[in-house]
């Protein structure tokens, strides 16, 4: 397969402390290359500082007024260790390149004065490595992410299957329960009982209403649970303005959002495209992740819900992407890594599990998009949410092949490069 690079899309840095070097440098290559150039090594780090993740390439000299060439590669090493770097050197100075390839400072040295043509072979073969490189690890990144998608998928379909299996029973043990709960207070009060002021009226009222709520709690959490676990359907008919949703969502919540004096602005703007959904998942995508910061937040915090049509890049589906900004106490980064788990908590207390967030994850996911989120201890937690504004045309069913499919020739490509002299 053939394959094309863009020698401009990042910048060659050559230092020398000669002028007329430098001047010779830039003439000879600036037609096909972004270039560069600093009279000394610590203008020449300086430069690297300044434009670090735009450099693909340093090549220096060696023998330079202050700070050598080999001081310069060592310091781009610790900055950026992937920059390819070139040591240009004299037969004089051949130990310090020897000993620079040795410690593995360099990708290659080149003597001077340098041949132009076999120089620019050179260059274009460390552009090559350095954006196959760059390449490769953006696409393990990706995979890793993509099957760390799965893994949780799965298991949120296991969690979901065995809620459906348990459902049943449990309803039953609970209907039992909650039968027992109606009739003590008056079978007591047929049996004149008097077990330790069990007869009061007002210590029933107050248990039942508690066990109640434990009660409900439980069927909700087997009906989120279930709920997750359903197949897509891929029926998105539904034509929905995200303004007009979040508003209606919030204002179904504005109880439980008063009691915990949480405020919710709505900054989604009414003239973003119309989303192509399930409306009743997708609605309740909002309120399974409002109601998680409910339980999370302190009271008094507040709430931001913002969105903006994402730029289409190459093939990908016009999307939309959907902020859910808080102002709490953050997360710290074990707690974030973790915070799609069905079983993690957020809050101090051992009811608020993160089931709503599991939930929330599947929903997104049907919808053929994806959730993340970001958190600072102090600062607040962000879940960013990209949907398809059409998710009737989204397919992803041929993401993960597509995917191993680039990962494969992006490998030929790295083994290539490898082996090249």
């Amino acid at each position: 397969m053939e394959h094309t690079y863009d020698y401009k899309k990042f910048a060659i840095l050559y230092v020398d402390d000669e002028e007329k070097s430098l001047k010779y440098f830039a003439r000879a290559f600036e037609e096909h290359f972004r270039i560069l150039t600093a009279p000394n090594a610590q203008e020449g780090y300086a430069l690297l500082q300044k434009h670090q993740d735009d450099i693909a390439i340093l090549m220096t000299d060696q023998r330079m007024p202050g700070e050598k060439g080999t001081w310069l590669l060592e310091k781009a090493r610790q900055l950026r260790p992937n920059i390819v770097r070139i040591l240009a050197t004299a037969y004089a100075d051949m130990d310090a390149a020897i000993a620079a390839v040795n410690t593995g400072s360099i990708y290659k040295y080149v003597t001077k004065p340098w041949d132009p043509p076999q120089l620019e072979t050179t260059l274009k073969r460390g552009l090559e490595f350095f954006i196959v490189q760059r390449e490769r690890d953006q696409l393990l990144q990706e995979k890793m992410s993509v099957l760390h998608r799965v893994m949780i998928a799965d298991r949120i379909m296991s969690l979901g299957l065995l809620a459906a299996g348990l459902s049943h029973h449990v309803r039953n043990s609970l209907v039992a329960v909650k039968t027992f709960l109606d009739l003590a207070p008056t079978k007591l009060k047929e049996e004149n009982l008097d077990l330790n002021g069990l007869r009061n009226p007002e210590f029933w009222k107050d248990y039942y209403q508690k066990a109640q709520s434990q009660i409900d709690r439980i069927n909700t959490m087997l009906r989120d649970l279930w709920a997750a676990s359903e197949q897509r359907t891929n029926v998105f008919k539904d034509q929905v303005n995200l303004n007009h949703l979040i508003r209606e969502v919030v204002a179904e919540l504005q109880s439980s959002l008063g009691s915990r004096q949480l405020e919710v602005e709505n900054s989604v703007s009414e003239v973003l495209p119309v989303l192509t959904v399930d409306r009743m998942k997708f609605g309740r995508l909002f309120e399974l992740l409002l109601k998680d910061e409910i339980a999370s937040l302190p009271p008094g915090s507040a709430i931001t819900i913002s969105a903006s049509a994402k730029p289409v890049v190459g093939t990908e589906a016009p999307s939309i992407v959907i902020e859910v900004r808080d102002n709490g106490p953050g997360l710290p980064q074990e707690a974030l890594r973790l915070v799609f788990d069905p079983f993690a908590l957020r809050s101090d207390s051992p009811l608020e599990y993160g089931i709503n967030l599991m939930a929330v994850y599947f929903i997104v996911h049907h919808h053929g998009g994806r959730i993340e989120a970001e958190s600072t201890e102090g600062k607040g937690t962000t879940f960013r949410i990209t949907v398809p504004i059409n998710c009737e045309q989204s397919v992803r069913s041929d993401d993960s092949s597509k995917l191993l499919d680039k990962v494969l020739i992006n490998e030929k490509l790295w083994e290539k490069l490898m082996v090249a002299e």
